[in-house]
This record gives C-alpha cells, sequence and structure tokens, in this order.
C-alpha cells in the first residue's frame, strides 16, 4: 500500500515539474491575450492554494485573501518608484506576513463563524481605514503604479506559484502538516498530546500571507492605478473560498482545478454576461455545496468506486 501511495505521490510529482514547465514556455509561442489570462488564471490558483494551505487543514474558514492580497498592492504603488521589481515584491510578503503574524496571534483562539466574521471584517476595516488616510493626507483617492511588461507578470506569478507549491508539498511531507490536519480533526486532542496549536496555526496563517502578499504585489503593475476598492475587494476572498471548494479541498491538486476552471469561467462570463456573472457564480456555488460537498476531486473519486464496484461484482 506504502508503495503504491509512494508511486502515486512520484507520478504527481513529475506531471507538476512538466506541467511547470510547459508554462514556463508559453510566452515564447503565446500570443499576448494569452499570456495575459493565463496571469490572471495563476494569480487565482496563488491566491486559492494559499489560501487553503491554512484553512484545508484547519478547518477555520478565512476570510482575509483580500486583505494581505491588498497589502501587497499598495506596496507596490508605494514603494515601485523607488525599490526594484524583485525588493518591491519581497516587501509586500513580509508586510503581509507580519500582518498576518499579529492578526493570527490576536484572533486564532476564535474558531468557526467568528473567526470567519472578524477576518471578513478585517478587510473592511482595512479599506476604510486606507481610504480614509489617502483622503486626509494625501488629497487622493488611489495611486499610479509604475508600469511592467506583461511577460515579466506573467513569469513572476509562475515564480510565486512554484515556490508555493514547494513549500504546500514540505508541509504536508513532514510533521508541521500533520500536526495541522490533527488541529483539523480535533484541535483539544492535539493540544493534549503536546502539539502547540495557537503557534503552529498562527505560523501557518503567516505563511500563507506571504504569497497572497507577493501576487498583489506583482499584479499591482498590470493595473496600473489602483484604490482601496480595487485593493481591498472583498471578491478575492470570497472567490478563493468558491474555488477551492468546487475543486475540492481533500486533495493538494483540488484547488488548483477549482482555480482554474473559475477564473477561465470568470473570463468568458465577464465578456459575454458583464452583470450577470456574479449571479451565475452564486448559482455554481449553492450547486456545489448542495450536491458536490467534496468538489470535483471528490466526484471523480467517487465515480472510479461506483465503475470499480461495478467491475467487481461481474466479474
Amino acid at each position: 500500500m506504502n508503495t503504491r501511495k509512494n508511486l502515486r505521490q512520484i507520478w504527481l510529482l513529475g506531471l507538476t515539474l512538466i506541467f511547470l514547465a510547459l508554462l514556463a514556455t508559453l510566452p515564447l509561442y503565446a500570443p499576448t491575450y494569452t499570456i495575459i489570462l493565463m496571469t490572471s488564471i495563476l494569480m487565482y490558483i496563488v491566491l486559492t492554494m494559499s489560501w487553503a494551505l491554512f484553512s484545508a487543514p484547519t478547518g477555520y474558514i478565512s476570510l482575509a485573501p483580500a486583505a494581505f492580497f491588498g497589502i501587497g498592492i499598495y506596496t507596490s504603488a508605494i514603494l515601485g518608484t523607488r525599490l526594484p521589481l524583485p525588493a518591491v515584491i519581497l516587501a509586500g510578503s513580509l508586510i503581509s506576513f507580519c500582518l498576518a503574524l499579529l492578526i493570527g496571534a490576536l484572533t486564532l483562539r476564535l474558531r468557526g463563524i467568528y473567526f470567519a466574521m472578524f477576518t471578513f471584517g478585517l478587510v473592511e476595516l482595512i479599506k476604510n481605514f486606507w481610504l480614509w488616510y489617502e483622503i486626509q493626507f494625501t488629497g487622493t483617492r488611489g495611486r499610479f503604479v509604475i508600469f511592467v511588461d506583461n511577460t515579466t507578470i506573467y513569469y513572476v506569478m509562475l515564480i510565486i506559484l512554484a515556490l508555493l507549491l514547494l513549500v504546500t508539498y514540505l508541509i504536508r511531507r513532514s510533521r508541521f502538516g500533520l500536526a495541522l490536519r490533527g488541529i483539523g480533526e480535533c484541535e483539544e486532542a492535539a493540544a493534549h498530546i503536546g502539539v502547540h496549536v495557537n503557534a503552529l496555526k498562527t505560523a501557518t496563517f503567516a505563511i500563507s500571507a506571504i504569497f497572497m502578499g507577493a501576487a498583489g504585489a506583482i499584479m499591482a503593475t498590470r493595473w496600473t492605478y489602483v484604490d482601496p476598492y480595487v485593493a481591498f475587494n472583498p471578491l478575492y476572498s470570497f472567490m478563493s473560498v468558491l474555488m477551492a471548494i468546487f475543486g475540492g479541498i481533500g486533495q493538494p491538486y483540488g484547488p488548483i482545478l477549482g482555480a482554474a476552471i473559475f477564473a477561465y469561467l470568470e473570463e468568458i462570463l465577464i465578456t459575454r454576461f458583464p452583470y450577470y456573472y456574479m449571479l451565475i457564480f452564486g448559482i455554481v456555488l449553492i450547486v456545489t455545496v448542495l450536491y458536490l460537498p467534496e468538489g470535483l476531486i471528490g466526484l471523480v473519486a467517487n465515480i472510479r468506486k461506483r465503475v470499480a464496484g461495478g467491475q467487481d461484482a461481474l466479474a
């Protein structure tokens, strides 16, 4: 059984490396529109995987991705003209990490709906505070951001995704990941056997924020102008949760699948049905929660079990 599991993990690892290699060569032959679309898809994959890195094993539903993503955007807007691009991205990651570390230390004793409500309130708090600051002290509502070409943005986002995949893999394979899953199954039991529950949750929450901040810092350069309503849009939080649930959070590649499908679907719906696409997203969310609680990955697994069961019955 262990040999079969190891072979499956090796196969998935090899497939991931091939997929990343193909993505790395995409700008060599793809048109500009495809590069822009793929950048958006990679952005959503990073946000969704970052959310799942913390929320999937622990069971804590965080609605804070928009806060850390927005921090990265405004870091790029403020420091973009003063520092080189790699330094700006690193600064966005570190600021998001420090903010998440502080918030996690103060609030991760909350559970269930209370934690979800707090993280959603955090997004609104930061958005309105920054809007007040801009109006009172800069006399404007937003900022211009330095321009970076689409190919550079694409490659930076791809590097962020590759690092996130590596961190996710290492955490899942470590005692760190095992302890996180223990927290999700029974937090009291995990604490009883010696797991430093609050410290572990806080550290994972902060690590996940690193990639959200980095994604925001590089994506800001594509929009050239940002304001608090653009940077701290709660839609980024809800979309991350929806994409992860749709793909299935039980497997590491579930959020990737959900984010890729929904990001492409968003592009089509915004283009063809600009006034109804959010309604369609809401319907898909309701259907997913009611009929696909384990997401697409769970649906595929159930179909395989039924097919295998039918073959056994025929035999």
